[in-house]
């Protein structure tokens, strides 16, 4: 059974909460990892160098602030980035972000 975890609607995600998000290097990273994808990348499946009570903090932190989408099935948790809603709230900020501008 898959499970689709609670985030905000498009037109419900701040701006505030995204560049907070984004402004910790472990999140940034993450989205960046998620960005490259071609798909869905189970939680466990990146590397992180933090225990996974914190990397399920930084992908909560994510997922709250609207910057990623989340399913759970069976034990494991997949995420890909919003790309579409972020684009359409704020054009051209998830691209300046993710390439240092």
């Amino acid at each position: 059974m898959i499970t689709t975890l609670a985030y905000p609607a498009r037109d419900e995600i701040d701006l505030v909460d995204v560049l907070q998000a984004l402004a910790d290097p472990m999140r940034l990273q993450l989205v960046r990892v998620l960005d490259e994808a071609n798909g869905a990348i189970a939680c466990g499946e990146i590397p992180l160098p933090v225990t996974k009570s914190t990397a399920s903090h930084h992908f909560k932190v994510l997922r709250e602030a609207g910057l990623v989408f989340a399913e759970e099935e069976g034990t494991r948790r997949y995420y890909t980035v919003r790309r579409a809603d972020i684009d359409a709230r704020f054009p051209g900020l998830l691209d300046a972000v993710l390439r240092g501008v």
